[in-house]
């Protein structure tokens, strides 16, 4: 599967100004998905395709339609990566004052679930009948109004889409807070995350798994990815100086512009070296999971820029871990993590682009391959067939 993020606004929490994002490309240029998946949708007939959409700025009604299409004409291969925005830079673009604070967006985001669910729900299978004899397109009462009502959303339905090839897309999801954890372990089925040690990727996968069952799931509907890097190359010397080469391209002031987006706050205000105040650490209101890791790595429940920099690996090789060396060594890698549980599967991140994914699908995929580890055909039918995930029933 491929799946695209999204920002709603360039960074421009760091100094109030986009300039450094636009000069220098961190993260200036973000083109609508719809277009982006439906073209890739067209040009391949397996590939599993993941767009990203926020249950904070957008309707339940306009992200249903919009999956529900999408899942159409790719013929159920599509997959939702649900986020709740991250900053005010996008809520200005919306025309909101400032963003949510964060539990609160996940309330928002839990009611924008069950209102979408019911909408792609407001169809049966079997609904549309398209018979010409009878004159009669579908049978209106295998369609209902979905007549959802919540504190923050409301969404009367029926959805303008049939049901589609999957029921629901594919639900992508990256919560590592307290509250993240919570709502991954309700709605995700394919959970993205930031790990650096398989022990830390295993003990979250476990803990989602115990809080799938407590809310009545099945643990083998959630399936974990950690985000990797894979820096591959003939030899260990060409691997070794390929990774030094890309190493070298990081620019710390753009790790600070993309830290400024995630936490919602302007590291431009301090110097390199000071400690960042507990007033100063509580008003970051973005990535709740990415804070906790700063702080946890670093041992200091007040670090420095440069702390962060080190520890976030924004915008550099450290934010993944990295799995670097000839075909075979990657694979070692690779398997180590999977064979301890420690994940289902992995998200793999380019580099550079291009030539990081075509590395990896020309040197490592016939390694794994030939370990049993990589599949060699896809499975018939939908992209939930394909990662073993049920068809969900009508709610």
């Amino acid at each position: 599967m491929a799946f695209i993020d999204d920002r709603l606004a360039m960074p421009s929490r760091y100094g109030d100004s986009y300039a450094e994002a636009v000069e220098h490309g961190v993260r200036a240029v973000k083109l609508d998905l719809v277009p982006v998946i439906t073209a890739m949708g067209l040009a391949t007939s397996h590939l599993g395709l993941g767009a990203t959409y926020s249950t904070t700025y957008y309707s339940p009604f306009h992200v249903a339609r919009v999956f529900a299409s999408l899942d159409h004409f790719t013929s159920g291969r599509a997959a939702w990566n649900v986020v709740t925005s991250l900053n005010d830079s996008e809520a200005h673009n919306f025309g909101v004052s400032e963003h949510l604070e964060h539990d609160d967006r996940y309330d928002m985001a839990d009611e924008f679930m069950d209102a979408a669910g019911a909408l792609w729900d407001s169809w049966d299978d079997g609904a549309v009948i398209a018979d010409r004899d009878e004159e009669r397109f579908a049978d209106s009462s295998k369609v209902r109004r979905a007549d959802y009502e919540g504190q923050h959303l409301s969404s009367r339905g029926p959805l303008t889409v049939p049901r589609s090839p999957q029921g629901h897309p594919v639900i992508i999801q990256a919560g590592q807070s307290g509250r993240g954890r919570q709502f991954a372990a309700r709605w995700g089925e394919m959970l993205f995350v930031i790990f650096p040690t398989p022990e830390g990727c295993k003990a979250y996968r476990d803990d989602l798994r115990a809080r799938a069952v407590a809310v009545g799931r099945d643990p083998n509907s959630i399936k974990v990815a950690p985000a990797v890097y894979a820096v591959v190359g003939e030899t260990e010397q060409e691997a070794a100086d390929k990774l030094a080469y890309i190493d070298g391209l990081a620019r710390p002031v753009d790790s600070l512009a993309l830290l400024s987006e995630v936490f919602n706050y302007d590291f431009a205000q301090h110097l390199p070296d000071e400690p960042l105040s507990d007033e100063v650490m509580a008003s970051m209101t973005g990535l709740r999971g990415f804070l906790d890791r700063v702080i946890q790595l670093s041992g200091n429940p007040n670090p420095s820029l440069n702390d962060f920099i080190k520890w976030s690996g924004r915008g550099t090789l450290r934010e993944f871990p990295t799995f670097n060396g000839t075909p075979a060594q990657v694979a070692d890698q690779m398997e180590a993590w999977f064979g301890s549980e420690s994940c289902d599967g992995f998200v793999l991140a380019a580099t550079h682009m291009p030539g990081a994914y075509e590395d990896f699908a020309h040197l490592v995929v016939p390694e794994l391959q030939r370990r049993g580890l990589f599949r060699r055909e896809y499975v018939p039918g939908t992209l939930r067939d394909n990662l073993g995930l049920a068809r969900p029933m009508r709610m």
